[in-house]
């Protein structure tokens, strides 16, 4: 009786290691966060889940928050939220983003986090999106380095999971 359950417990383990693997390699990745651009929402060194399989579903929001390649040196990823999806129209008036001409509710940037540079109107071309990072006065963004090209994302943040007290659900 003890080899059968030996065996059986194996079995479940085996099943059920193929089945976390088969869910890292294929639809989960785990990610940890560079730098401060995405505080206070990510911190630095912070482990988060990337959803690798998402946009081949769905369609890439405005308030996502999204990991590429970086456009300037493809073999660096970049984390940041899209605020410009392909036909916008996207300014900033000292700090305030506007989106097709109203301003967007960026419940994510707290006061502190603000800045105060402003941008002429861009229209997000087919195929790109214009993303910021939470940090305004921290981050390199499209306003310093251009769109974001959609083969370049890859993912979209979703979950964290250390520092054990920042665990939960992305927003």
């Amino acid at each position: 009786m003890g080899g059968q359950s030996a065996w059986k417990w194996l079995r479940e383990f085996a099943l059920a290691l193929g089945i976390a693997i088969f869910i890292i390699v294929f639809l989960y990745q785990p990610v940890k966060v560079e730098g401060t651009s995405m505080m206070p929402g990510l911190a630095d060194q912070e482990r988060i889940f990337i959803n690798k399989y998402a946009y081949r579903l769905g369609a890439i929001e405005r308030g996502d928050v999204v990991v590429f390649r970086y456009p300037g040196d493809p073999s660096k990823n970049y984390i940041k939220r899209i605020v410009g999806v392909p036909g916008d129209r996207i300014e900033i008036a000292r700090g305030a983003v506007l989106a097709n001409g109203s301003r967007l509710q960026e419940p994510y940037v707290p006061e502190p986090f603000r800045d105060d540079r402003s941008m002429s109107e861009v229209t997000v071309p087919a195929g790109s999106y214009f993303v910021l990072g939470d940090h305004r006065n921290l981050s390199s963004d499209s306003r310093d380095f251009g769109m974001v090209e959609r083969e370049a994302i890859f993912g979209k943040a979703v979950f964290a999971y250390w520092p054990a007290e920042m665990a939960g659900k992305l927003r």
